[in-house]
């Protein structure tokens, strides 16, 4: 299991286009990826879970990958949303 905590930098937070980028990446990947967000867990690969969330610019939120490809997981969203000017 890999975890890593992120702080949403972009000022409208985590809404349909960076959230469909995060789970077209996460998608590509076997591990089971969850999205934390004030103690609420969803499924990172469901474009729906990561828009209930509603998350917002300045929010903490955690991903979590549990699998035989959990840190390259973790690597590869922690790229896009440094690329994507998401999250820190």
């Amino acid at each position: 299991m890999a975890e890593k905590t992120f702080k949403v930098v972009d000022q409208a937070g985590i809404h349909a286009r960076p959230a469909t980028v995060l789970v077209s990446t996460a998608s590509k990947f076997k591990s089971e990826v969850k999205l934390d967000y004030k103690g609420k867990e969803v499924n990172l690969k469901s474009i729906m879970g990561v828009m209930s969330l509603g998350i917002p610019s300045g929010a903490e939120i955690k991903v979590i990958a549990e699998g035989e490809d959990a840190e390259e997981t973790i690597q590869a969203l922690e790229d896009v949303m440094k690329k994507e000017g998401l999250a820190e």
